[in-house]
């Protein structure tokens, strides 16, 4: 039997409608086709799919079988096409982000709320990206957005600014280093750094300062939460350097002290990568800009 989905639409149009000629006006279709298809499709089964003879026109047992098959597939059929109506018009798709920067989580779940808000269809999900290659992942297409501080050079990789910052360092109020302007490479040769859970290329405070000047701290203590680095800080247990967003609250307490690192301070640049076919998404388009907005936002505050 070859059974169609114009097939299952009839019956479901018929069984509703009670009679051929309505439910051949709803299908846009005439009456006679309508009914030469039904009789096909009889030929084809070898039973009748409808009760003759009787107002309205009634489904025979074979029909019903029809019917319910008619509406378990047509629901999915028709959810299918809107979802690829959706991909076609840039207003759902999937949405996985990899962060390589590990202080980012807490600057992007403002980012995703007003996302989320305003593309209700799009997928969101977070890949931490510190167990694995993110970029490699990106171009794999098993994530959709890398958030990095190194971009490459990568064919079909889009690498779009989303706004500069400052790592810095932070000490409790009473650290001797306190009493310094600015923090150098040397003053660590003493001090217990406390740092994300983290790979040091991907640590600022490494990459941008103590490897290049072969420095290498007294020891290193690994914590995962922020705000437990901040309270082992407070309690002079050891210092940290962090972005500057991170501890824009914390620089107005007593109970810290932050300094730019080197004379002239440091600034890296936070960066979105995505294929380059899906950076002009509308949903990635709008992505980026609340990035940026909320980076401002930060900033200013």
């Amino acid at each position: 039997m070859h059974l169609e989905l114009r097939h299952l639409r009839s019956i479901k149009a018929i069984h509703e409608e009670g009679g051929l000629a309505r439910a051949a006006e709803r299908l846009n279709v005439t009456q006679s086709a309508l009914s030469h298809q039904i009789k096909g499709l009889e030929d084809q089964t070898g039973v009748e799919l409808f009760v003759r003879r009787s107002k309205p026109l009634r489904l025979s047992a074979a029909g019903q079988r029809l019917l319910r098959l008619a509406e378990k597939v047509l629901p999915e059929i028709e959810a299918a096409q809107a979802e690829f109506a959706g991909l076609r018009a840039g207003s759902s798709g999937r949405l996985h982000i990899a962060i390589e920067c590990h202080a980012c989580f807490e600057w992007l779940f403002p980012v995703l709320e007003a996302f989320r808000k305003s593309w209700p269809e799009v997928d969101v999900d977070i890949r931490p990206g510190l167990a694995f290659d993110a970029l490699p992942a990106l171009e794999k297409e098993e994530v959709d957005v890398v958030i990095s501080s190194d971009p490459e050079e990568l064919p079909g990789v889009t690498f779009t600014p989303l706004f500069d910052y400052a790592p810095v360092f932070v000490a409790s109020a009473q650290h001797p280093l306190a009493r310094k302007r600015f923090i150098e490479a040397k003053d660590f040769r003493a001090e217990t750094l406390i740092t994300y859970p983290v790979e040091r290329a991907r640590l600022d405070v490494f990459s941008q300062l103590l490897t290049p000047a072969k420095v290498e701290p007294a020891a290193i203590r690994q914590v995962e939460l922020t705000a437990v680095i901040l309270l082992l800080v407070a309690s002079n247990r050891g210092v940290a350097v962090l972005p500057d967003w991170v501890v824009r609250e914390v620089k107005y307490s007593s109970d810290y002290v932050t300094r730019p690192l080197t004379a002239n301070g440091l600034t890296r640049r936070l960066y979105a990568a995505t294929r380059a076919d899906d950076t002009r998404k509308p949903f990635m388009t709008d992505l980026l800009a609340l990035a940026r907005d909320e980076a401002a936002r930060m900033q200013a505050a």
